[in-house]
């Protein structure tokens, strides 16, 4: 006989919870990761043979592979035994943390989601945000690159939106492999950025044992020809001047460089700027010592406040997008040659010569990255009005001293881009914009800074001050 059997609310509550988290980890997701890894295959066989440089094998390798590969690598053994030996553990415990190290560092790169999903995803963001323009390429010197070598792109960091704007620009030459900060392992961000290619690092870490484990996975992949994009000033700039670089992971990739090896090793600068950055006041705030700091409760409240203001200037046809963002694709440095014509050899260099070299190298990078900074039609009129904040300029003097400053610009070789090659209607969209944020006031046909906001000003006059005045 049928009989029925009650349960108490909260035995039932954990029961559907668990059958909900078993249909989740051995029904649901291993059918998502099947259905995404054989789209991904097909992927590859379609842009395989349009990309500049090709998908590697690294980075069709299964993650849990390269994993393992790291884990048996020599160097991270004898690393572990070493930090087993200084806290007095067993070596079991050691290899315990390198594997807990190997998992958050190694990406899982999908094509189907990079070049389908982060591909389009990226398009629409940087579309709908900016106009993006695609500035100065040195094409001639581009197209020699080896197709087999390894390639890193090396860039300024003005924002997040990088991330965004040279995966989608350089979409058609490689899958990019990102080095990204731990505010991107919150997770459901952090499988999806791992599954784009990217993998995670810390950036002010103290523990050598995870140094080593980095150290390992940047040189293996390097050496197996993945293209890379670094940004050597180690976070986003505070003032909109370019920082002093953070040469680790450029020490990294290095050693998985041989001068006599299979690969060369080819570093592209890249130079980026904008009209508008989203952070630029949160980034101010953080170097003002005097300034309150707002919680991240407050943080997240402010993001959601300034995306219902724009919705609300879509919606009443008052939005403009943010202006122009522009990013220009330099000179490449080949290492091979960097190397020869220097003498040097860095898999036989260490200690403090090592460190020299790399600063030099480092300070060659980031000064071709330097040159190639786009300027946009904002930092070029924010130059004027940051110059002498308590002038009323005319809109005649306005035209005249850009011009002035666009003629400096010219001597030092700056790569400028003027919107549809009319330098009229780019000194009127510079102005609209900061007209729009009250950055600036206009009055009786003068046009003055606005005093409590001249460190925003300042910040994008910054973003182009390097280029004054640098010389042929």
């Amino acid at each position: 006989m049928a009989e029925t059997i009650a349960l108490p609310l909260w035995l039932l509550c954990i029961v559907s919870a668990l059958a909900a988290w078993a249909a989740y980890d051995k029904l649901l997701m291993p059918a998502l990761r099947w259905f995404i890894s054989s789209r991904g295959e097909n992927v590859i066989d379609e842009v395989g043979t349009r990309l500049r440089i090709g998908i590697r094998p690294w980075q069709r390798t299964k993650r849990q592979a390269l994993i393992h590969r790291l884990l048996t690598d020599p160097k991270v053994q004898q690393a572990a035994e070493d930090y087993a030996k200084q806290k007095n553990l067993p070596v079991q415990a050691g290899l315990h943390a390198v594997e807990r190290y190997a998992r958050e560092i190694v990406p899982a790169f999908n094509a189907y989601l990079y070049f389908r999903i982060g591909y389009w995803i990226g398009r629409k963001v940087a579309q709908g945000l900016y106009r993006v323009r695609l500035g100065y390429v040195d094409t001639k010197n581009l197209s020699r690159v080896d197709p087999n070598a390894t390639v890193v792109f090396v860039m300024n960091h003005r924002s997040n939106m990088d991330y965004i704007l040279a995966a989608y620009l350089a979409a058609d030459q490689a899958a990019l492999s990102y080095a990204v900060g731990e505010w991107a392992r919150l997770w459901p961000l952090s499988a999806l950025i791992r599954s784009m290619g990217a993998y995670f690092v810390r950036r002010n870490s103290k523990d050598e044992l995870y140094r080593r484990v980095l150290e390992r996975y940047i040189a293996m992949a390097t050496e197996a020809g993945v293209p890379q994009a670094v940004f050597p000033e180690g976070g986003l700039s505070r003032d909109g001047l370019m920082r002093e670089p953070r040469l680790g992971v450029i020490d990294y990739m290095l050693r998985g460089f041989h001068l006599e090896g299979e690969r060369d090793l080819v570093y592209v600068p890249l130079g980026v700027n904008y009209d508008r950055v989203l952070e630029d006041r949160t980034l101010l705030l953080s170097i003002d010592p005097d300034a309150r700091k707002p919680s991240r409760f407050w943080a997240i409240w402010n993001t959601l406040g300034f995306a219902v203001q724009n919705l609300r200037l879509m919606l009443n046809s008052d939005w403009h997008r943010f202006g122009y963002a522009c990013v220009n694709f330099g000179s490449p440095v080949s290492m091979r040659a960097y190397c020869k014509e220097r003498g040097i050899d860095f898999s036989r260099l260490s200690g403090g010569e090592r460190k020299e070299r790399i600063s030099e190298l480092g300070r060659h990078l980031m000064g071709a990255v330097g040159r190639i900074v786009p300027v946009v039609p904002v930092p070029l009129m924010a130059s004027v009005f940051a110059r002498d904040p308590e002038k009323a300029w005319s809109e005649l003097e306005l035209k005249a001293e850009a011009e002035r400053m666009l003629d400096a610009l010219d001597a030092s070789r700056a790569v400028v881009y003027v919107p549809r090659r009319d330098f009229d209607y780019a000194m009127r969209v510079g102005l609209r914009m900061l007209l729009l944020r009250r950055l600036i006031e206009e009055k009786d046909g003068l046009y003055r800074a606005v005093a409590r906001d001249l460190p925003v000003l300042r910040y994008y006059a910054n973003s182009i001050a390097h280029l004054f005045n640098r010389g042929s």
